[in-house]
């Protein structure tokens, strides 16, 4: 074989090989994604935030994260629960109801695969009026237009929790919208709508762009309907949305609220839950810096707070081994 011929064969089983570690290294890696809720919404930067930390070692464990825009908890939920998607983002009172299977999870039963991750930050409930609609309190709101949430949402499931204790039905608004959370504001300042009821994370464009465009005025949420709720539901605390957080509301808003947590199913496999817990607690102090409603975490609140399911094995191991549970 000449000399030329030889280094062409060389070559060849170079690239051959090279071919085959690429083809050996895409079959080992493993794909999961976070179902979040809207584009503009904390739940999304949350999930963003998360999978930004995990697939900066994805190359030494060779899982890739993605998130997903939902409809919100109750979608993320049914979806995990369905196979469908491998974590979500879910309010507190969600979490709850799914595992026991009450409320709007009454027809599909306990889920008792339902894992928990860990909780994040505080979501109060927020409601905003329109600035000239005349509203000074939530109970305002009877006959008039109000967004109750999208169908499939942690929001419309807790606003129906909240008329229902008030004595109310979704009958008591002149128009019962479902909006979505990147469309409640416009439709606020455009005069579709004089009202929306939102569970978010604060500071929050939602909340922002609203009462900095058109002035719109938080209201807060308190009386004995909810000093009812507050009493029957563990999942629920008293909240306070700070004085002049946003344009155009210089008082303290009261509030009550639940908070963010991250869940999945039992039949997620250990090691995948495992890495995605290390990647957020060994680069804590980068994740609270990636958005604001993340700034005030505490591990120690993270992992009990909110999380009525039992927690994932996966996480468990690495809580276990930081001797932050036993």
């Amino acid at each position: 074989m000449t000399r030329d011929k030889c280094l062409m064969a060389v070559l060849a089983g170079l690239v051959a090989a090279l071919i085959f570690t690429e083809r050996s290294v895409a079959q080992q890696q493993k794909f999961v994604t976070i179902g979040t809720g809207g584009v503009t919404g904390v739940y999304y930067a949350a999930g963003g935030a998360i999978c930004r930390l995990m697939n900066k070692e994805r190359k030494a464990h060779g899982i890739r994260c993605s998130v997903e825009s939902t409809g919100g908890s109750t979608f993320n939920i049914n979806t995990i629960r369905g196979g469908e998607l491998d974590f979500g983002m879910a309010q507190s009172d969600i979490q709850f109801d799914a595992l026991k299977g009450v409320g709007i999870f009454k027809e599909a039963g306990p889920f008792g695969d339902l894992r928990a991750v860990l909780s994040l930050h505080p979501e109060p409930f927020t409601v905003l009026a329109r600035k000239e609609a005349g509203i000074s309190r939530f109970e305002d709101f009877k006959g008039k237009r109000f967004n109750v949430g999208n169908p499939g949402s942690g929001t419309r499931a807790s606003l129906a929790e909240l008329i229902a204790a008030m004595g109310w039905t979704l009958s008591d608004f002149a128009l019962a919208s479902e909006l979505k959370p990147d469309e409640h504001g416009p439709a606020l300042c455009d005069n579709k709508i004089d009202g929306f009821f939102y569970g978010v994370g604060h500071p929050s464009a939602n909340i922002q762009d609203p009462t900095t465009t058109c002035g719109a005025r938080l209201i807060g949420i308190t009386g004995t309907a909810v000093d009812k709720l507050l009493a029957a539901k563990p999942y629920y605390a008293k909240a306070t949305i700070p004085a002049a957080l946003y344009a155009n509301n210089p008082q303290a808003t009261e509030t009550y609220g639940v908070l963010a947590t991250l869940v999945t199913s039992a039949k997620i496999d250990d090691e995948t839950v495992y890495q995605l817990t290390k990647a957020v607690f060994d680069n804590f102090d980068e994740f609270r810096k990636l958005h604001p409603a993340l700034a005030n975490l505490e591990p120690a609140q993270m992992i009990k707070d909110g999380n009525s399911a039992p927690l994932h094995a996966g996480a468990a191991r690495f809580y276990r081994e930081k001797r932050w549970v036993k």
